[in-house]
């Protein structure tokens, strides 16, 4: 799909060679724009040579992994890392490409044209037409790719085909882990994930993941989210994350797991969209991350993680909610914190808090098990009936609901030591945040939706001096309403409505735009970026 890099490295050093290479060039204050922040654990002192063999496993499985990840979403590394040291090979890395994600994919070095949309999941000249008139059951499964034969027609190819050599070493190293690994529910997850790989079958995988309760570690890999696919939203990106669990914080999530279904029932949304049951095995974990590769390390990064996607496992085992503590706390001090001491009005911002961060993000990751899986009119299941908007709409869901259900537990005294003032303060904070990221990939749009509804419905406005003044009595029943939209949305799976309500409102308006400026010129990283520290 991207055929041209190979053309276009020539044109690549000789536009480097003449490049501005100081700290002042844009390029470098772009890099600069990613603080760096050393990623690892106090939890790596408690293991033993044993566990830091399987560690070192997992890491090698991972540096595998990032290695599909470049070719799906870009192709041959290797034209960046023969680039001079310098902001475009550095950014090209942080980017995983030469678009920028974090700026509506804009093309920041010379010789490339525009990012397609499908990536390299499709052929680059593949026509919408031509997709739609493919006869080929398996031309939706997020493990295939669409290729051209020989005789230039449409064909699909499993993954564990076309990356055969590298899904065969990471297996291997998840197979020689297992061998180590003196936890039977690691052995069976990390065997079951290995033939799932090489099968891309997950589901068996899946649920031994789910039944991985008593490790101290954890280990998220393989083809998982499928924001990478503007096309039709399905086709699925490498990813890998390397975990050690909080033992004290897990603990103190433990209660919320009974209250799932209670939380679905109380959905600000007509009971008829309530049906769907989540399961009552579903965990909520709090880790520290220590290493990312993939997807999940291509420009912003994931402070938290809802899985398994798939539906089967979700209604049978419920979900894992992953909090990753270190990288919360990361975003909230170099990032949350500093843009609402800039935005929002001195009186107000008394109510930013790391802890509301870190309940508002615990509680979107909630949010993704609950709500509507099938929609209520015979459509099929949510994700397919919306398509290329599913992403964007279930991330918009998550987000409101997040702060829905942390607004009334804090209500009922079940979230302890925050205010509703806290959480919802930090929370539009938060979603500047996001929405600086632009609003070319699912979150960004999502968030921007979430903004204009809240600025919209009177949720907050400007005071005399241009900074935010939240109105908190409002806040709950223009949150409720925004998510009764949402969910309607998705359970009449209404994509007409569903696109034209993204095109018109996940837009950014001028005064934000000149908020987004004020904070820039401020100096607040737009995100960070990893020094792996092991």
């Amino acid at each position: 799909m991207y055929r041209r890099y190979f053309a276009a490295a020539a044109c690549l050093i000789a536009f480097c060679s003449c490049t501005d290479r100081t700290p002042e060039s844009p390029l470098q204050k772009k890099v600069d724009a990613y603080a760096v922040y050393q990623i690892g654990s106090p939890y790596m002192d408690g293991l033993t040579d044993n566990g830091k063999e399987v560690l070192n496993l997992f890491r090698m499985a991972a540096d595998e992994i990032d290695h599909i990840y470049w070719q799906q979403s870009f192709g041959d590394k290797s034209v960046f890392e023969s680039l001079p040291e310098g902001p475009e090979r550095s950014y090209a890395m942080i980017n995983y490409g030469p678009w920028d994600r974090l700026d509506n994919n804009a093309v920041f070095i010379e010789g490339y044209g525009e990012r397609p949309a499908g990536a390299r999941f499709y052929p680059e000249d593949m026509t919408r037409e031509e997709f739609d008139a493919f006869d080929d059951p398996l031309k939706l499964n997020p493990y295939t790719l669409i290729r051209r034969g020989e005789d230039g027609k449409l064909k699909t190819v499993w993954y564990h085909e076309e990356y055969a050599e590298s899904i065969d070493r990471i297996a291997r190293y998840l197979e020689s882990a297992a061998t180590m690994t003196i936890k039977e529910s690691v052995r069976n997850y990390l065997l079951k994930r290995a033939d799932a790989l090489r099968t891309d079958d997950y589901y068996e995988s899946d649920l031994a993941w789910m039944d991985m309760k008593d490790s101290k570690m954890d280990l998220v890999i393989g083809p998982i989210e499928d924001y990478e696919d503007g096309i039709n939203g399905v086709k699925t990106a490498y990813e890998c994350f390397i975990l050690l669990k909080d033992l004290k914080k897990t603990d103190e999530l433990t209660k919320y797991i009974a209250m799932l279904p209670d939380l679905q029932k109380e959905l600000p949304c007509p009971e008829e969209y309530k049906t769907f049951v989540p399961g009552t095995e579903s965990d909520m974990f709090v880790y520290d991350a220590i290493y990312y590769s993939g997807d999940a390390n291509a420009g912003s990064k994931t402070i938290a993680i809802n899985l398994p996607n798939d539906t089967r496992v979700q209604a049978e085992k419920g979900t894992r909610r992953l909090q990753l503590r270190n990288v919360i706390k990361a975003k909230f001090d170099k990032i949350v914190y500093p843009i609402g001491t800039i935005l929002i009005e001195p009186e107000q911002q008394r109510y930013l808090s790391s802890d509301a961060f870190f309940w508002n993000v615990t509680f979107h990751e909630v949010a993704h098990g609950l709500g509507v899986k099938e929609t209520v009119n015979g459509l099929g299941p949510v994700d397919v009936a919306l398509g290329n908007e599913s992403s964007v709409w279930e991330e918009a869901k998550a987000d409101i609901l997040g702060l829905y259900m942390v607004c009334n537990l804090i209500d009922k005294g079940e979230i302890p030591l925050i205010s509703k003032e806290s959480a919802i303060t930090t929370y539009i904070a938060s979603l500047v945040r996001s929405v600086r990221f632009g609003a070319a990939g699912a979150h960004g749009r999502a968030n921007m939706m979430c903004y204009n509804f809240l600025k919209d419905n009177g949720a907050f406005e400007r005071n005399k001096d241009g900074l935010y003044h939240i109105n908190y009595d409002k806040v709950p029943e223009v949150v409720a309403a925004w998510a009764e939209l949402i969910i309607t949305t998705q359970a009449t799976g209404n994509y007409m409505f569903a696109k034209e309500y993204d095109t018109n409102h996940a837009v950014v308006p001028e005064a934000l735009s000149a908020d987004i400026a004020n904070v820039n010129r401020g100096g607040v990283p737009v995100d960070i970026r990893f020094e792996f520290v092991w």
